[in-house]
């Protein structure tokens, strides 16, 4: 079947274009115009990456010249399902690749990291104790309802983290089963965590570790035997691949000895009816354990395809040019007073291309429904899906969102949200050029529209 799987790969090769590291890597959408409430219309600006990132062109022209070929994985006979079922397997393989995974590691395919760690939290042994920074996204915040959970509070150096972890290790009782959970970038201050260094902790004291690697694998490589972590969970939608899939990869033990996370066919190796009218079930131990169901075969070639791609591409390019794209924003957003922006570890801290900000005197969702309506901008403003953090940077308590144009807070007050522009390998420097323009003219001038609250919403005032 390797014959069929070199034709499919050959004809996207022939119609995708390829690696451009000295500028922007080819996205869906490049083109889009959007219409602006002060007339005209003007190229889409995706800054809002750190949510669901555009699906590389080369991604999208791989999955193009597989779907002909598509058919059912691991269960038919027919050609179509021979060749889809190698395609689905050796997508395992690149994403293990990808990873830098240990030869004993098993890759399962999941949804979405919020589907691979709550699929990790079904898998922990009796009296497993959870230890996870405040900082995290829900995802990795809160699945673990079945275990003794210990939060961390929010450290402000790499350093602390790391000495935070350690101490509570170490004052753990009874000394049992014991997991850490840490992102690998933050999705609300792009601020890279000392992963190796609090692996090595959790080693040290008898615990295991899962990298939320969400934030961290579109824009760093990411090797599971490098930074020693004993799993590590992203989702293909960040990771510039359409259609909904994830990955749960590391080790094999706790996957292979908890039932699994869905009962049905392709988990199921035998099944048998018993004398009493009952059903014995033998699970496999592989990665289907926890595949049950017809496997979303595209999604999980996209993720093939988005792995070789940046690796095709080169990390070191990508890290360099989005590293210009962190200072050009950065420094715009320094030289506007009223603007605030978000961190844990200082200004010094290496980050991807995630920024969070306030602006004093604005209403983060006004300010943002002003840059996608008048500079065709698209950002996201709010908690980002980790309010512990995000009120811990602002110092705010929860509470309702003002009315639409009313600000937030004065200046010197605490705001309420907060506001995120977000990138990566397919930005074009005239987004990012044109998004720290708007933040100037917005704060200089204000909005030139009328903007009303509509389901919690700002939207223009039509």
């Amino acid at each position: 079947m390797s014959a069929s799987l070199n034709a499919v790969a050959t004809a996207a090769a022939a119609t995708a274009e390829g690696p451009a590291c000295a500028g922007p890597l080819p996205v869906l959408g490049r083109d889009v115009t959007v219409p602006l409430v002060t007339g005209g219309e003007v190229t889409y600006a995706a800054l809002d990456y750190a949510a669901s990132a555009p699906a590389l062109q080369r991604v999208w022209d791989d999955v193009a010249a597989y779907a002909p070929y598509y058919g059912s994985v691991h269960r038919g006979a027919g050609y179509l399902s021979q060749l889809s079922t190698d395609l689905f397997e050796q997508s395992r393989t690149a994403v293990a690749e990808f990873l830098d995974c240990r030869p004993s590691d098993q890759v399962v395919f999941t949804r979405s990291t919020t589907d691979s760690l709550n699929l990790l939290a079904a898998t922990l042994p009796a009296g497993c104790q959870v230890f996870v920074f405040e900082t995290e996204h829900h995802a990795s915040l809160l699945p673990w309802t079945d275990a003794r959970v210990t939060y961390l509070n929010a450290p402000r150096t790499p350093g602390e983290a790391v000495a935070t972890l350690e101490r509570a290790l170490a004052d753990r009782e009874p000394y049992g089963p014991a997991l850490v959970c840490v992102t690998g970038a933050s999705n609300v201050t792009g601020e890279l965590w000392p992963v190796k260094e609090l692996a090595a902790a959790a080693h040290a004291h008898g615990a295991r570790i899962v990298l939320d690697a969400a934030q961290l694998a579109p824009h760093h490589p990411v090797s599971v035997r490098e930074l020693d972590v004993d799993w590590v969970a992203f989702s293909g939608h960040k990771l510039y691949a359409p259609f909904g899939s994830g990955v749960l990869a590391g080790r094999a033990d706790w996957l292979q000895e908890a039932q699994p996370y869905l009962a049905g066919g392709g988990a199921s190796r035998k099944v048998a009816r018993r004398e009493d009218g009952g059903v014995d079930v033998e699970w496999h131990t592989t990665a289907a354990r926890h595949e049950a169901g017809s496997p979303n075969v595209i999604g999980v070639y996209s993720i093939a395809s988005a792995c070789r791609a940046l690796k095709e591409a080169g990390f070191e390019n990508l890290v360099a040019r989005e590293n210009q794209l962190i200072a050009k924003v950065r420094e715009g957003l320094a030289e506007v007073p009223a603007v605030r922006v978000l961190s844990l570890f200082g200004d010094d801290a290496p980050r991807v291309g995630v920024i969070s900000f306030v602006v004093d005197g604005w209403n983060s969702s006004h300010f943002a429904a002003a840059l996608s309506a008048e500079y065709g901008i698209g950002v996201r403003d709010g908690l980002f899906c980790a309010h512990p953090l995000v009120r811990t940077l602002l110092g705010s308590e929860p509470q309702e969102p003002g009315e639409c144009g009313a600000p937030e807070a004065a200046p010197g007050e605490r705001s309420l949200n907060a506001i995120r522009v977000s990138f990566g390998a397919g930005t074009p420097d005239e987004h990012v050029e044109r998004f720290v323009r708007a933040v100037r003219e917005l704060v200089a001038d204000g909005a030139k529209w009328q903007y009303r609250t509509e389901e919690g919403r700002c939207v223009p005032a039509v």
